[in-house]
């Protein structure tokens, strides 16, 4: 994980949102259950190849991702999310990584918006970023585990993937008081026999539709190109995956909602009345 670039500055204490924002940013789904895999052996019957995902390539003529598709018929069984139902609706969720003082202007966006988001943390974010993660909690939105250190997990022995997952989601509950029950793959590596122990954790695997190269600090992309980008890839159900180290991204989310809502999308939280794209 990346050191981060700069100190976190004090939050200030969010203000309490009104009754019907904090109506539909609820809590998804039951709580993971890490602990209730004791055993390993049953694993080796499912294939253990490294699958990387990037939804590139083709699109069909709603402009969905034909990749992402492809991949919920195949895996959206293991509780696992490439791309929502045919729908007008976005989902927008974030990892963290790191700190790189974009995430305060992202919540302030959020919250004038009223748009709600899940965020994937990792441990280093959690050990480091306690303030933003409460405020994150605050107002309404999401958490997510990204791994305690972002290992690549079909690279990594099972027994170790669960502690991975096991050690951010017992923390977050302790310091937190909060269960968190979407994961995200880092890197989006997966294999079957990694979704399936997702699974039995109680976890649902939040993979995305559409991501663009943001991540790069110091090769940020140009803001207007990459509005015009967010902008064109957008379909129903989307997931998009968003980088909060990222100043572009901090500087055109507002135009990006304004932009996308005007095209009659709505930005819906992720909560247990998300339909992947299997059941439409």
């Amino acid at each position: 994980i990346p050191e981060a670039v700069t100190e976190p500055e004090e939050v200030p204490s969010p203000e309490k949102l009104p009754e019907e924002v904090e109506n539909i940013l609820e809590h998804p789904f039951e709580p993971a259950n890490p602990a209730a895999v004791t055993e390993f052996s049953a694993y080796s019957s499912l294939s253990g190849e490294k699958l990387g995902w990037g939804p590139g390539g083709p699109v069909d003529e709603l402009n969905r991702s034909q990749g992402a598709l492809s991949y919920q018929n195949k895996y959206g069984h293991y509780d696992a999310d490439f791309i929502g139902r045919n729908s007008k609706k976005i989902y927008l969720t974030f990892d963290q990584g790191y700190e790189n003082g974009y995430t305060a202007p992202i919540l302030d966006t959020l919250k004038e918006k009223k748009v709600p988001a899940v965020f994937f943390l990792t441990g280093h974010y959690v050990n480091t970023q306690p303030e933003l993660i409460q405020r994150m909690i605050d107002e309404g939105h999401i958490l997510g585990n990204h791994s305690q250190n972002h290992p690549s997990f079909p690279d990594t022995p099972l027994e170790q993937c669960k502690a991975e997952v096991e050690e951010i989601h017992n923390r977050v509950k302790e310091q937190f008081d909060y269960e968190m029950s979407l994961f995200r793959f880092p890197a989006g590596e997966f294999s079957e026999q990694t979704l399936k122990l997702m699974q039995d954790m109680g976890y649902r695997s939040v993979f995305w539709s559409f991501a663009y190269r943001d991540w790069e600090v110091d090769n940020q992309p140009n803001p207007a190109e990459a509005l015009s980008t967010v902008v064109s890839k957008a379909h129903p159900g989307a997931i998009i995956l968003m980088h909060s180290v990222s100043a572009t991204n901090a500087e055109i989310l507002g135009d990006v909602i304004d932009q996308l809502r005007a095209e009659g999308y709505e930005f819906a939280a992720f909560n247990e009345n998300f339909d992947s794209a299997e059941a439409a």
